[in-house]
């Protein structure tokens, strides 16, 4: 009798989740709009959620490079072939979620849609219960020891 491997999932959950959290946001900032301190702080929530903004580009594009020089998939659903641990890897086992994260929190501070930041937290914490967990138990079953040493030394997301 074999111990079976764990398998990712069928459906791409985190991007569904993402997408999902923006069009709430959005509506809800149409239909209930909550207060906002830009009268406060305007100009600094603006320059900082466009710094957030510059952040997602360089996560996204130093991610995505690395993973492909890696030569692994990018598909959140299939077994990668090498574990990444260099570039944004080193400093976050998920920079392209936290990536995803930090484009909420940046829309939020750029249009003052103050919906996009409580659901920027409810669509990372659903990304780390159906997606995260899952993939993290593959790459253990995969690289074991690699992985788990890996785990130990970068944090989950920041």
């Amino acid at each position: 009798m074999t111990v079976s491997q764990p398998k990712p999932g069928l459906i791409p959950w985190p991007p569904l989740i993402y997408i999902a959290a923006i069009a709430i946001s959005i509506a809800l900032g149409l239909l209930y709009p909550l207060p906002w301190i830009g009268n406060l702080l305007g100009d600094i929530l603006f320059a900082a959620g466009w710094v957030a903004l510059f952040g997602v580009a360089a996560l996204w594009f130093t991610a995505i490079r690395t993973m492909i020089r890696a030569r692994t998939t990018m598909n959140p659903n299939a077994v990668p072939d090498h574990l990444v641990t260099s570039g944004p890897f080193g400093i976050t086992r998920n920079p392209m979620y936290l990536a995803n994260t930090l484009l909420l929190i940046g829309v939020a501070l750029v249009s003052g849609i103050a919906w996009f930041l409580p659901l920027a937290l409810i669509a990372a914490f659903a990304t780390q219960k159906v997606a995260i967990e899952g993939e993290e138990k593959v790459l253990a079953a995969k690289f074991g020891k690699k992985y788990r040493d890996y785990a130990k030394r970068v944090r989950r997301w920041i």
